[in-house]
């Protein structure tokens, strides 16, 4: 591309249209701010468009949200925002036919993936955890658990057992979970060997890309059956088709009990993935993403082994900042995930497809993006992890706008 004003450069053509996911409240906003001052002016933008926001979810059935991944499945390469899961209060705010279901939930069972949340590291902000150097990325899960549970509200005394039929018509199991005195709840949940074996090769295959070390962890010790086969199946496709690729590459491979594996993250220096089960993944990511400086200062891949990758923010949709900008209020609102995760989805059409100069702006993009905060423009969230400290915070757009200034320079 030339150089000169974004408006008579060329843009940069795309073969092949991303799957676009747009979502709720706040991070819509800042997505199309994104998609107008960082993309359009850029790019000529291909994406086949999908509103996951709330209202349109409902008015759909959620035949939206299978719609969008099913189109992921079909182009590959996905780009989501953040979206709204309904409890009882937003289903009286937005006056739904019922509690849907999470979006991020649907998606992941249908393409199969493991997410995987890196946090976005810049030197002038400084983690929360003093010793911690280098990049901890969480390697979540995406099936099942709690995700696809089943529960019941127990109303008095009695019995819940957990029964198992075979399809065959062979002998069924029963088992006892609780006798009840009295009001209570209970709770139903699986997984499946093929889903799990999935997510332990993406996890191995990771951190051979990456050239990393590797802990998964979770609590057989109490979960002797449904934590052990997790255990079990990491070990034996560990040592069947991982162990000599890991010792040659230099790196390890660590089950570890998941009360101890925090125990060692803490006092690690970084530099390792941690496969974790699906809630604890989830709760992890925010941890690790908080310590590193903020919430909106983590990515989150969703990679399928069959080929479909999905990219978004990993932080949800910053409702106070919404209800502050729908009075007119300006915010503070940090926009680098939800950027991140436009760059990550360009990357990857750009190597499916063959096209490096979209990968390269990409990679352009992000060096503005980190330039703007290593030059002390940065929002509010940023101010008290950062070192030196600016003297003052700036605006969503106005930091959008200083990124723009700085991407002009470098292309």
């Amino acid at each position: 591309m030339a150089k000169g004003k974004a408006s008579s450069r060329s843009k940069i053509e795309m073969k092949n249209p991303i799957v676009e996911m747009d979502g709720d409240e706040m991070t819509r906003v800042m997505w199309q701010m994104i998609k107008d001052k960082l993309l359009l002016p850029y790019l000529d933008l291909k994406t086949e468009y999908y509103d996951l926001g709330l209202k349109r979810r409902d008015e759909t059935d959620d035949q939206i949200t299978i719609d969008a991944a099913n189109a992921t499945m079909k182009h590959k390469v996905a780009v989501k925002c953040a979206t709204i899961t309904p409890d009882a209060g937003r289903v009286k705010e937005y006056s739904l036919k019922k509690q849907w279901k999470s979006p991020n939930g649907t998606i992941r069972t249908m393409l199969d993936g493991t997410v995987f949340r890196c946090p976005i590291l810049t030197p002038r902000i400084k983690p929360a955890v003093s010793g911690w150097k280098k990049p901890i990325v969480i390697g979540r899960h995406a099936y099942g658990d709690v995700y696809r549970n089943v529960e019941m509200s127990i109303p008095g005394p009695g019995k819940v057992e957990l029964v198992y039929t075979p399809a065959d018509g062979d002998q069924e199991r029963r088992m006892v979970v609780h006798e009840f005195k009295g009001p209570g709840v209970s709770m139903g949940m699986y997984n499946l060997v093929d889903s799990i074996t999935s997510f332990a090769r993406a996890c191995f295959t990771y951190a051979l890309d990456h050239k990393i070390n590797m802990i998964f962890s979770c609590k057989d010790t109490i979960s002797k059956i449904y934590h052990a086969q997790f255990r079990l199946i990491f070990r034996d496709l560990f040592d069947r088709e991982y162990k000599a690729k890991f010792e040659a590459a230099g790196i390890t491979y660590t089950y570890t009990l998941i009360d101890d594996a925090v125990a060692r993250i803490m006092k690690s220096e970084g530099g390792i993935l941690w496969a974790l089960r699906n809630y604890d993944g989830d709760v992890m990511s925010d941890m690790v993403a908080s310590s590193f400086g903020s919430l909106a200062m983590m990515t989150s891949d969703l990679i399928s082994p069959y080929g479909y990758f999905e990219y978004e923010a990993a932080h949800g949709t910053v409702q106070r900042h919404y209800y502050q900008h729908l009075k007119g209020e300006k915010t503070s609102t940090n926009c680098m995930a939800l950027l991140y995760a436009w760059t990550g989805a360009l990357c990857k059409r750009g190597e499916l497809d063959g096209t490096p100069e979209l990968g390269k702006f990409a990679e352009l993009l992000e060096k503005a993006a980190i330039g703007t905060i290593e030059g002390g423009v940065m929002t509010k969230d940023l101010i008290p992890f950062a070192d030196p400290k600016p003297e003052k915070f700036v605006y969503t757009e106005e930091f959008l706008d200083a990124i723009k200034k700085n991407l002009d320079k470098l292309l």
